[in-house]
């Protein structure tokens, strides 16, 4: 029999992030700090909305470019907060996620053999998405010295003529990482000069603790050439919705609605009208949300502080990035160990691109009482770590 498998779906490696998440779903007394998702519960009237729309039976398709109703409050709702103005009749796609919003852009703009500039460590999805729509990923190493911010020398280090597009995906996931309006002008004059179109991932973008969030699409010259990814899911605690929306230049959305046309049809209903309440009345919400991750940051920076752990200041998203290099093992090997004797799940920073090794991802989308035991066993094994190299020295 014929081989049945693509082979470029073969050579795709699956998520480093599971493997940790499917032991410790089998570990009696385990914690996880791996999951990027918010542990409060979708805001009450948010969900009520949705409830509504059920009980009143709004379960047909929309449009496949979503409820007119979300795209114009969508557009609202950027007016306020980045201060960019879109159409919503079509410049505003509804997603199932912004992942499918992330994988629409590739597919509608990338020919084969165009280059994909990807910043790593960052979100696990863009290399595959760029691969599978024969686009060739090219790796940008960010570095811990520059607060794994993008810079303008890396970036023009990595132009070539085939390079078409630039992923900008900050507020960071995995690193915390953000970039403030003086980082992003210097990147917009390269994209200018250069020619290339961004792509740039928002969806942490309400949750920046050190001013508000700029967008790129927001600087002269750039709304044009920049598809910006956001989505309800990290603001609004609502990852089981599936919700996001991508926007940008009418020409590149009407592509991506026909691949959204086929693909999916369209974000599901109840989802879309309990999205609009969200924009409307959920300000208060995420104000709430931003400060009790604000404070979970802070009392995360303290801890590794006095446990002489090695961590840059992250001031976006909520994960942090400690360095455990000192310990000469790779990030798989401490994760593996930290698991197996402490039972505390952490990602390996390899996870998100080679350049993570030495680093472990931790999220602080957990309860303080979570992350103050999580954190007492993390000394622990700190301690344990140092004693033994101490003792290999001898």
């Amino acid at each position: 029999m014929r081989n049945p498998l693509s082979d470029k779906i073969v050579a795709i490696p699956p998520s480093g992030i599971r493997k940790f998440f499917d032991i410790v779903s089998e570990m009696p007394d385990a914690i996880s700090l791996g999951v990027g998702e918010p542990d409060f519960d979708t805001p009450w009237h948010i969900r009520d909305e949705g409830i509504y729309a059920l009980e009143k039976g709004r379960t047909f398709y929309t449009s496949n470019a979503g409820l007119k109703e979300l795209r114009e409050e969508i557009v609202r709702y950027l007016e306020r907060r980045i201060h960019v103005s879109y159409n919503p009749a079509d410049e505003v796609l509804i997603a199932v996620g912004g992942s499918e919003g992330i994988d629409m852009a590739f597919r509608a703009m990338l020919n084969p053999g165009d280059e994909v500039l990807i910043p790593q460590p960052s979100y696990v999805s863009y290399e595959p998405c760029a691969v599978l729509a024969d686009g060739v990923p090219v790796i940008i190493e960010l570095k811990e010295e520059n607060e794994f911010r993008l810079t303008k020398e890396e970036l023009l280090a990595a132009v070539t003529d085939k390079t078409k597009i630039l992923v900008l995906p900050f507020p960071n996931n995995p690193t915390g990482a953000i970039m403030e309006k003086k980082d992003l002008e210097e990147i917009a004059e390269v994209c200018i000069e250069k020619d290339l179109f961004v792509l740039s991932d928002e969806i942490y973008a309400e949750l920046s603790y050190k001013g508000d969030h700029v967008s790129i699409a927001s600087l002269p010259g750039m709304r044009e050439r920049t598809i910006l990814i956001n989505g309800f899911s990290k603001a609004y605690a609502m990852t089981g919705w599936r919700l996001g929306y991508a926007c940008g230049p009418a020409e590149i959305i009407a592509q991506m609605t026909k691949i959204h046309q086929y693909a999916i049809m369209c974000a599901p209903t109840n989802s879309q009208y309990a999205a609009v309440d969200a924009l409307r009345n959920g300000d208060a919400d995420v104000a709430m949300m931003r400060e009790s991750y604000d404070q979970r940051r802070r009392y995360l920076m303290n801890a590794f502080r006095e446990m002489g752990l090695s961590c840059f200041e992250p001031y976006g998203a909520f994960y942090t990035f400690p360095c455990i290099k000192e310990f000469g093992m790779t990030s798989d090997e401490f994760a593996t160990r930290f698991l197996e004797e402490e039972k505390v799940a952490v990602v390996p920073g390899t996870a998100f691109g080679a350049c993570g090794e030495g680093f472990l991802r931790i999220s602080y989308a957990y309860s303080l009482e979570q992350l103050k035991e999580a954190l007492g066993r993390l000394s622990r094994f700190v301690a344990k770590l140092r004693a033994e190299k101490e003792k290999g020295a001898e």
